[in-house]
């Protein structure tokens, strides 16, 4: 799966958000319907879109209780031995609603995964003359002359998210390589180092996707590995989860859209947040 082995379960008693992460600011929830405004008619003035509801205030982090991935646990490992759906659904609500107390702090514990996302979209802007020298640019030019993709990509890789010893960074670099690698099977002649703005977005999405798929595989994949009839069903049921998950973010990226809010240089970290929120709000909403 590209991923790193679960761990063996996470212990009670200490932050659910490690000290590590960084703690962004949170963005507020979409409204429950966000409009879709029609594009102006020739020569009407463009509508100015309101002001932004403000981030929500920081709360303390939570203590992990006991036990706390019980319930996601009980009902993946369901969907493990059967592969019901509306099971995978309801443990990644429980995943989300008693494993981490709700979205907000769900979404609080990806917050390295917004700050690596600003980072690989600057990476991905240009290094064409002196780009590469602006700041928030960490990639030598020399790499667009005579190297294979998987080179570019590691380059990549070793610039926005270097080994650091935590299980968050050796995700997030296995998320960045196969973002790019989608990015490659989309548009095969795509310049990694040079992209269209629709495949930086792409980029980022995909390895927004990625990382969420592996936090949730880091934190109870292992019960899917030793609830599967075999391996190559556990195989299975874990790719199916990545799909949905895959699917979800796509979804919670595209209704910001609709909603104004664009991947753009100096809101990268934002709107990642507020689709990663958007995510486990929908995750969230499958707890019983």
């Amino acid at each position: 799966m590209g991923t790193s082995q679960s761990s063996s379960g996470s212990p009670s008693g200490v932050p659910m958000v490690p000290p590590w992460v960084p703690d962004i600011s949170l963005p507020p929830p979409l409204p429950e319907s966000a409009p879709t405004e029609a594009a102006p008619a020739p020569g009407e003035p463009t509508p100015v879109a309101p002001p932004s509801a403000p981030a929500e205030s920081q709360q303390p982090i939570p203590i992990a209780p006991a036990r706390r991935f019980l319930g996601a646990n009980r009902n993946l490992g369901e969907y493990a031995r059967s592969g019901d759906r509306a099971s995978m659904r309801r443990g990644l609500g429980q995943y989300v609603r008693k494993g981490y107390g709700g979205s907000a702090t769900a979404t609080r514990r990806m917050g390295g995964t917004a700050q690596t996302a600003q980072a690989l979209y600057s990476a991905l802007s240009g290094v064409q003359g002196d780009s590469a020298g602006a700041p928030g640019n960490p990639l030598d030019p020399a790499l667009n002359v005579g190297k294979s993709a998987d080179e570019v990509m590691d380059a990549v890789v070793e610039a926005v998210r270097p080994v650091d010893g935590t299980q968050d960074a050796e995700a997030s670099r296995t998320s960045i390589k196969d973002a790019l690698s989608d990015v490659l099977n989309q548009f095969p002649d795509a310049d990694l180092l040079n992209l269209l703005p629709e495949q930086r977005e792409l980029a980022v999405e995909r390895f927004v996707a990625g990382d969420v798929f592996r936090r949730i595989d880091l934190d109870i994949g292992r019960t899917i590995r030793e609830k599967a009839p075999n391996a190559a069903i556990g195989l299975g049921r874990l790719k199916e989860i990545r799909e949905y998950v895959r699917e979800t973010v796509a979804a919670s990226f595209r209704r910001l859209r609709e909603a104004g809010q664009h991947l753009s240089a100096g809101r990268i970290t934002q709107i990642v947040q507020s689709a990663i929120r958007e995510t486990f709000l929908v995750f969230e909403g499958y707890a019983e």
